[in-house]
């Protein structure tokens, strides 16, 4: 008989961060001051970023609050706790180590002081 270790499951942080966005609602904008429409736009592009880009962000490091971040308290009014896919709405290009490259601007992640608030997952569960 084998004494060796039983396998051990290792979740899979992509796999976490786009079923976390998929259980929002595409109609119900999980933060007061984010309309309904952006809300459909933002998460349309992270469920994009998760399939595309997800397994690249997670093997440079990326976390979900520095992806999905948002202020803790007042959302994503407050872009300077929001993480890279909860700023505008807008499609990845690319992933860096320390960037996240859109079609117009880019979003750092190796900016000194830079706090991020919880992702919008756990924004929503408080608030709901």
């Amino acid at each position: 008989m084998s004494s060796g270790l039983a396998p051990t499951l290792i979740p899979n942080p992509v796999a976490m961060w786009h079923g976390a966005i998929e259980n929002i609602s595409p109609h119900a904008s999980p933060c007061r001051y984010l309309t309904p429409a952006q809300w459909a736009k933002m998460r349309e592009a992270a469920l994009d970023f998760c399939d595309r880009f997800g397994a690249e962000a997670q093997r440079h490091g990326w976390t979900d609050r520095q992806l999905f971040g948002v202020h803790p308290e007042h959302g994503t009014l407050r872009v300077d706790y929001c993480g890279a896919l909860m700023v505008a709405g807008d499609r990845v290009h690319a992933v860096d180590a320390d960037r996240i490259v859109f079609e117009r601007t880019a979003a750092r992640r190796d900016k000194q002081g830079q706090e991020w608030g919880p992702p919008i997952w756990e924004f929503r569960a408080k608030r709901g």
